[in-house]
């Protein structure tokens, strides 16, 4: 599951061609101010990919700040000490630089906050994952918290190449029925996932309607033989040519669900501003997109965006953040894709896919960038574990999760193993160089950097969740391997 592809990004230095003196006049800009400068201030931090989207208010508030701090830190103007010393002031210099960045040619805004659906209503939903390659420890891990759950989603189904439904996760046997009984007897939601991967095969079986409506039947005759509340439809890998046959399975499986749940898993998709530089030729197929959101608004429940899996996609928060710079899911670009989809799904629908899982990769020092080539996925204690060995204190990196970087030679041998990885499961996002100014790595050697979702990472998704005002948030994965802390946020 979770197979994003993502899109290699090459982002040079700006050169700042705005004069200094010609900002002289300016006062300086700092918390608690507001006025109209302000919002120009932040409409430029939003246009130079600091701020999320809709964050020009005017009031020169918290995210403001961090915001300038992160500018001046990655424009190599000030990057630490107190606001005295004009680390989170914007003063004539760092509003000149800002200005300079901000009229840099960027792409025309795929993101237009006055177009979003209206905000969702009723009681904020917790869902999550259990995998059927953890079921054992998932279940085990997940039943005592149920009373915080919508829903539960188990692994699952699959389907063959043929277009044949499979139970993968052997749903019958031990220990599902029992899990199932109890999430039934709390009035959750049991919605198994069908996790399907092949784009050959989902082309041929989806675009011949007689292989297609045997699909539809098989799904909804397991979910209601089964007593299942729904169904959660996990298409990956789809081409472009599959979206409309996959439209169409979507509206005959929903004819047929009857009062059942329809659950729709969709890959991330990101606004085009985020997935090229500024000035560079976007190529003709840039939205040819495998899922029409119009068609999954309409006959999908619920749609829950992968939000996870970013590496280093997001050219814009790739030359905002500090490095290293690889994330599992950057909080900016998490706000940029829900908000993108929340044009055309309404926000009653939108579910928020929150990682709790990080991955590790070898970084290249390469002409003043970072060649990140990753190694695997993993569950934290992998990570923590090297921590403690090696005597590293993790830090909160810049995409807001836990981090660090280390010298893998100081390690004998370190691999995940079956205890914490979840690399056989989890698809890593794809190897790219990107340039991050303002680095916080001084190393011309190469080095391992690993990075996770904690349960302040998670915690702050949650928020971000009702921030955008959608529907609520799911779990990946509930296999007990998770940041403990992560249930006390859950709400």
């Amino acid at each position: 599951m979770r197979r994003a592809h993502l899109v290699v990004a090459l982002i040079v230095a700006v050169s700042f061609a705005v004069p200094y003196a010609s900002f002289a006049a300016a006062r300086s800009l700092s918390f608690g101010l507001s006025g109209s400068d302000v919002t120009t201030l932040q409409q430029e931090l939003i246009t130079a990919g600091y701020l999320a989207a809709g964050s020009a208010t005017g009031y020169f508030g918290a995210l403001t700040q961090a915001a300038v701090q992160k500018f001046q830190c990655a424009q190599n103007i000030i990057c630490t000490g107190a606001s005295v010393s004009g680390y989170g002031i914007a003063g004539p210099k760092t509003q000149a630089a800002l200005a300079s960045v901000a009229a840099t040619p960027v792409q025309p805004s795929s993101v237009d906050t006055a177009a979003l659906t209206p905000a969702a209503t009723g009681k904020f939903e917790v869902s999550g994952w259990v995998p059927d390659w953890r079921a054992a420890s998932g279940t085990l891990d997940t039943a005592p918290h149920l009373g915080q759950m919508t829903s539960v989603m188990p692994f699952g189904y699959t389907v063959t190449n043929q277009g044949v439904l499979y139970d993968s996760a052997n749903i019958s046997q031990t220990p599902w029925p029992a899990f199932i009984a109890q999430a039934k007897a709390q009035n959750v939601r049991v919605i198994p996932t069908v996790e399907w991967g092949n784009g050959d095969a989902e082309q041929a079986i989806l675009s011949n309607a007689t292989t297609r409506i045997a699909l539809e039947d098989q799904i909804a005759n397991i979910v209601k033989q089964n007593g299942f509340d729904g169904i959660d439809i996990d298409f990956e890998a789809k081409q472009a040519a599959t979206i409309n046959y996959f439209s169409t399975f979507l509206k005959g499986l929903y004819a047929r669900m009857g009062n059942k749940w329809v659950y729709c898993t969709a890959e991330a998709r990101m606004p085009l501003e985020d997935r090229y530089s500024p000035g560079a030729t976007i190529p003709p197929d840039a939205t040819d997109y495998a899922n029409n959101y119009t068609a999954m608004n309409q006959y999908c429940d619920r749609v829950e965006i992968m939000a996870y899996d970013q590496g280093t996609v997001d050219v814009r928060l790739d030359a905002a953040r500090s490095a290293p710079y690889a994330p599992v899911a950057d909080p900016g670009w998490v706000s940029d894709i829900v908000t993108l989809a929340a044009q055309s799904i309404s926000r009653n629908k939108l579910i928020i896919g929150i990682p709790d899982y990080g991955y590790e990769y070898t970084v290249t020092p390469v002409n003043g960038s970072f060649q990140y080539d990753v190694q695997w996925a993993f569950n934290p204690a992998y990570a923590t574990q090297i921590a403690a060995e090696l005597g590293i204190t993790p830090h909160r990196t810049s995409a807001d999760e836990m981090g660090f970087a280390y010298n893998p030679s100081a390690l004998a041998a370190v691999a995940p193993t079956d205890g914490n990885s979840t690399q056989t499961q989890q698809s890593a996002p794809a190897n790219a160089t990107v340039q991050n100014q303002g680095s916080q790595v001084n190393t011309s050697q190469p080095f391992n950097y690993v990075t996770w979702s904690d349960a302040q990472a998670i915690a702050d998704k949650v928020q971000l969740a009702h921030q955008l005002g959608v529907r609520g948030v799911a779990i990946f994965s509930l296999g007990g391997a998770e940041d403990q802390g992560m249930w006390s946020v859950l709400k």
